[in-house]
């Protein structure tokens, strides 16, 4: 029987009381393969929703909730993980560590298309689940309830692009990797700080208007404020999907693309890249017609979204360049290869930066 946690979304329905039960029985019934922390070995921290959690006195092997918190933890400290939200495919496996890339995949335990069960969790045998992103009541809530539900510690850590200092901080302290997480959160620190020095000087009316286009349609973006979109602000555009009451990611209609006539688009589907200066929606638009259509590099994670975690500072520094090409002139190379070394614990060959590069710029009318 597979039982998986739902959390309480907006369209989904709560889980009944019996469906907790029924797994709450499951849970204790797989409780010898729960690998548990001795007496005395726990302590107390405060995760960013401000819940009082006790957690291992240095975890050691972690569950990421999501593929945001599995980014985090691979960058800090890859040794922890037990394996991967997603098995990562052939060609993003060639952007990562040889030792992480045969990890198995058990599911996601949040956000959207949660697939991970209980028996998958539990076997696993972690220590520690972390969650990076929103903090919200629902993802509290949801936290609280698959703790109670495992027996397992589950802390939750703001993903917000701006915290990224204090959160490899707190990820630092719970796996006992302080003086790495120092250095990653001051070069991260650096490169927004960099990006936002750059374009302070340039006026909000003249900071280009940009669509983010998702999907091989391009019809579904995000609106202001929402995580996915966070890197609009910061690399100086105006995002013109300003929400109207909507949050987060939303389909638009093809009517609206055309009344918001972007100065630029950003997109991270390279099929819609290929095809948007011919399809008749898409080729009378500004962007298209000046060439502004920016597909972002994806491997091993995408660096505009997908997931919205720490792979978009160097989406923030790619994305920033293409934007105010005079105020980034250094040549992009040197920075990605300095960025997937210390983050990503690799050394990347010619042909791999080829790869990463060759298709990050202008789709050409």
């Amino acid at each position: 029987m597979i039982l998986r946690f739902i959390p309480p979304a907006a369209g989904r329905r709560q889980v009944s009381s019996r469906a907790t039960q029924v797994l709450a029985a499951a849970a204790m019934a797989l409780m010898g393969l729960v690998f548990t922390v001795e007496a005395g070995a726990a302590r107390p921290f405060v995760d960013a929703a401000g819940r009082k959690v006790e957690v291992p006195e240095r975890a050691r092997r972690i569950l990421a909730a999501g593929p945001p918190a599995s980014v985090l933890l691979y960058t800090l400290a890859p040794e922890t993980m037990i394996g991967w939200v997603r098995a990562p495919s052939p060609d993003e496996a060639a952007f990562l560590s040889p030792e992480t890339r045969g990890l198995p995949a058990y599911g996601r335990l949040t956000g959207r298309g949660n697939t991970a069960n209980v028996e998958a969790v539990l076997t696993l045998k972690p220590d520690l689940i972390i969650d990076v992103g929103s903090t919200a009541s629902t993802y509290a809530s949801l936290a609280d309830r698959v703790q109670a539900q495992t027996g397992i510690p589950y802390i939750l850590l703001d993903g917000g692009i701006d915290r990224t200092g204090e959160t490899y901080a707190k990820l630092g302290d719970l796996v006992g990797v302080q003086e790495r997480a120092r250095d990653l959160a001051a070069h991260a620190e650096a490169m927004i700080a960099e990006v936002k020095d750059r374009i302070t000087s340039i006026p909000a009316d003249r900071r280009p208007r940009v669509y983010y286009a998702r999907g091989p349609r391009g019809l579904e973006t995000g609106v202001s404020g929402s995580i996915n979109t966070e890197l609009l602000d910061l690399a100086g555009a105006r995002n013109v999907a300003e929400g109207g009451g909507a949050t987060g990611l939303t389909t638009i209609s093809p009517e609206q693309v055309l009344a918001w006539d972007p100065d630029a688009i950003v997109t991270l589907d390279p099929a819609f890249h290929r095809t948007i200066s011919t399809d008749p929606l898409w080729s009378t638009l500004r962007a298209v017609r000046a060439g502004r259509v920016y597909q972002t590099p994806r491997l091993p994670f995408g660096w505009f979204d997908s997931p919205p975690g720490i792979n978009r500072l160097i989406g923030l520094r790619w994305l920033a360049g293409r934007l105010y090409p005079d105020l980034f002139p250094e040549p992009m190379e040197s920075i990605t290869r300095d960025f997937y070394t210390r983050f990503y614990h690799v050394d990347l060959d010619a042909a791999q930066l080829e790869t990463l590069l060759k298709d990050a710029g202008a789709a050409r009318p």
